[in-house]
């Protein structure tokens, strides 16, 4: 992975109602060999089933969508910040579909975010690991017909994973995060976070107990796109040279 020094023109403020002026001119060099640059243009509060929050909307320019940061207690310039980055899932997050753990991945963060002093989940328009909703749709007629997550995307010409945390790097840095304890079983999001200069402290493993139509998109997973997923009680044990600690899933679900 390509990597360019992260933006080093983001003033640090008390507050998160202060990044909205702080961004108005703001205009750097980016994150990452694509140069991403993310404003945030508005701040508010979100009272949500799972607790309190405060949403920051953030603007990209290389694609112009919006992200959103969902952001509980004070993290402005904290260190070891619980955060959860999760790509949006129409079909999981808002329709409720049992073939991902989208929504539960997405409602369990947010409950157990808002049960500590801090933390942060991050919400990226990465539809279908990056590949849009009508090419997931697609890939999920090629599933029906006994492909699994992989090799449908390759049979559409895309990567296993099209995703890239380029945003998410920027995000962060926006919020004048110093480290986060990322809330995650894909060691792909620590690597290329750690490249575009975030300091990830720890990983929380984020584990989701399979359903009957998941479960072999979850091997799948497992198996073949290296995430950090037990089964059946089995633990993850960690790989030789994992240079990020593990800490300990209490009260996961």
């Amino acid at each position: 992975m390509t990597s360019t020094a992260p933006c080093s023109g983001l003033q640090r403020v008390a507050r998160l109602e202060d990044l909205v002026e702080r961004d108005k001119d703001h205009d750097c060099s980016g994150f990452g060999p694509d140069h991403i640059c993310v404003t945030v243009d508005a701040v508010a509060d979100l009272p949500t089933r799972f607790g309190r929050f405060r949403i920051v909307a953030f603007w990209n320019n290389r694609d112009g969508k919006e992200h959103v940061a969902l952001v509980h207690g004070d993290v402005m310039g904290a260190a070891e910040v619980p955060a959860r980055l999760h790509s949006e899932c129409l079909t999981g997050d808002a329709l409720g579909s049992l073939r991902c753990d989208c929504r539960d991945q997405l409602e369990v963060a947010l409950r157990r975010l808002s049960s500590m002093d801090r933390g942060v989940l991050l919400y990226l328009r990465q539809e279908g690991r990056g590949i849009g909703l009508r090419n997931k749709v697609r890939a999920y007629e090629l599933q029906d017909h006994g492909l699994d997550t992989v090799e449908a995307n390759r049979a559409l010409g895309f990567r296993d994973d099209e995703r890239d945390y380029q945003i998410a790097a920027h995000m962060l840095a926006s919020l004048n995060i110093e480290s986060i304890r990322l809330m995650t079983n894909n060691p792909d999001k620590i690597a290329q976070l750690q490249g575009y200069g975030i300091r990830v402290a720890s990983r929380i493993p984020h584990v989701i107990p399979p359903n009957e139509f998941n479960r072999q998109y979850l091997l799948t997973k497992a198996a073949r796109s290296g995430h950090q997923i037990s089964f059946d009680g089995k633990p993850h044990l960690p790989e030789q040279g994992e240079p990020v600690l593990v800490e300990e899933a209490a009260g996961a679900t």
